[in-house]
Formats: structure tokens, C-alpha cells, sequence
């Protein structure tokens, strides 16, 4: 069985407040294409113009580092059948994850989805404020304990009230990948099933959307 954990993305679609939305349009119309071809010949050429940071999205650590592995440095086995965990937070109980919300559980080796509930609020201006996120303490927690990814159905895995981003400088500065904007965590087991998150082979690129699923 597969669920799909990603938010479709779509022209317009806003992710972060303060990036541009896509632009997602033909550079070559289906009609345009009749004068190219045989007739009864038709292609669509799409034309994609975007920041990396949308739609459900990974963080490699040249997203942080100037000096950090890009997408294209990062082997395959790190994105894909990943044995993983969900963590359920709901967001209307609180805010701040710590530390202490896993210490009862084996994080070595896996990837940590964090559901808090707070994708219900995608493409909503409720999305943007007061989300949920990791404390900088819950963040060295997972380090030292051995997670390999960490992801979250939540609009930034740090708290975006400051600008200081302590979850991201302790995960990515470990080679930890970050997946955020995530959703339909609601749909999978806490436990017995695997992660994929596989971005394109991108040189000089940190952060990428993907098409993130569960399966087992």
C-alpha cells in the first residue's frame, strides 16, 4: 500500500509567506505544436518557474552550509525505503515539540514524521502563523539518538516567530535530512512502514520539492 504525503503543487500555489507562489504555464501550447508536427500530432511543452522552498520540500544540508552536500551529493539509500516512525503531537495541545516527547521511543536509524494535525490549514493564511515546531533540545535529542531524517506536516520545523533556525543548524550541520510541509500523516501507522522522499539530481541546490509517500 502507498499514501501519498505531499501537497500538490499547483500555479499560484504559496508555501512560504514571502516567497513567490509558482508559475506554472505552457512554452509550448498543444496548438502551438500542431504547426511543429505531422497532423493530428500534438505535445505540450510546461514551463515551471519557482524557488526550491514549495510544496512539500527536503532540506539537504547545503540548504544551511555553504560548504554542506547538495541534492546531488546525496546517495540514493538516504531518501528512499527509509524504516520510519510517526510521532503523533496534535498542534491543539501545543506548539513546542521537546525533547521529552521522545525519549520513549527508538529513533536510530529512522525517519521521524512528526503529524501535529497542522496541514489542515494548507493554502490558508491560518497556515503561515503560530505553527507548530521543534525545540532546539528536541532537535539534539534526535541528533544524538540517530535519526536519519525528521519531518513535519508543519509549515517550518523551527519557529519562525525569530529569525534564528537552531533546528535546521543541529540537523543539517549532522548530514540530517529535513522534510517539511507534509501531509496525511493521519493515514499511517505509527510504526511498519517506510519513507520516500527522492528529489532530482540538482548541483548547487539544498532544498527541492518531492513527491513524499509511505508504503508498506
Amino acid at each position: 500500500m502507498y499514501i501519498d504525503l505531499s501537497h500538490t503543487i499547483g500555479h499560484g500555489t504559496k508555501t512560504y509567506k514571502g516567497l513567490p507562489a509558482p508559475i506554472i504555464c505552457d512554452y509550448l501550447s498543444r496548438e502551438d505544436s500542431k504547426k511543429l508536427y505531422a497532423p493530428g500530432t500534438e505535445f505540450q511543452i510546461g514551463k515551471i518557474e519557482m524557488v526550491s522552498n514549495t510544496g512539500t520540500y527536503i532540506d539537504c544540508p547545503f540548504h544551511r552550509y555553504a560548504h554542506g552536500k547538495d541534492l546531488s551529493e546525496i546517495e540514493i539509500a538516504r531518501f528512499v525505503d527509509l524504516e520510519a516512525i510517526v510521532v503523533r503531537i496534535p498542534h491543539t495541545l501545543k506548539k513546542e515539540i521537546r525533547d521529552t516527547d521522545f525519549k520513549h521511543l527508538d529513533v536510530k536509524g529512522k525517519a521521524v514524521l512528526i503529524h501535529t494535525g497542522w496541514d489542515e490549514y494548507w493554502d490558508t493564511e491560518n497556515y503561515f502563523y503560530h505553527h507548530p515546531y521543534l525545540t532546539q533540545a528536541a532537535a539534539e535529542y534526535l541528533k544524538i539518538h540517530g535519526a536519519v531524517l525528521v519531518g513535519i506536516d508543519s509549515h517550518n520545523i523551527d519557529d519562525t516567530a525569530g529569525n534564528s533556525r537552531p533546528v535546521h543548524t543541529c540537523l543539517l550541520g549532522a548530514e540530517i535530512l529535513i522534510v517539511e510541509h507534509l501531509c496525511n500523516l493521519q493515514s499511517l501507522p505509527e510504526y511498519g512502514f517506510t519513507f520516500n522522499a527522492l528529489p532530482p539530481k540538482f548541483k548547487g541546490v539544498g532544498t527541492f520539492p518531492v513527491r513524499a509517500m509511505a508504503k508498506w
